[in-house]
């Protein structure tokens, strides 16, 4: 599984590299008088990228963070039910057959 995960990597980055050597094309980015920037294409495409890695992340945080506190409820649930359980069980009632016999014998 390593491997397989090293060359996925591997390719992912010579697909990167060779994207990037492909696409140099200059492109102005304008957003009314605050933005005013030339950059290569293989720059703004790996900018959106970036962005797009760093909130998928900023949520699965999210929803690792509020699985792990649902998790912690359920298992509080669980631990409690149980315990309410055993106090209800009748307790178990065990007589020594040997007292008993005697007891009969008399």
């Amino acid at each position: 599984m390593k491997i397989l995960y090293t060359i996925i990597i591997v390719l992912l980055i010579l697909f990167v590299v060779t994207f990037s050597l492909q696409n140099t094309l200059q492109v102005r980015l304008v957003y009314y008088d605050v933005l005013d920037v030339i950059l290569p294409v293989y720059m703004l495409i790996l900018f959106a990228f970036l962005i797009g890695v760093i909130f998928t992340g900023f949520m699965g945080i999210i929803e690792r963070y509020r699985l792990n506190r649902t998790i912690n409820r359920l298992n509080r649930m669980v631990r409690d039910l149980k315990r309410d359980v055993r106090e209800n069980e009748p307790p178990v009632v065990r007589e020594d057959t040997r007292q008993h016999d005697q007891a009969l014998q008399n």
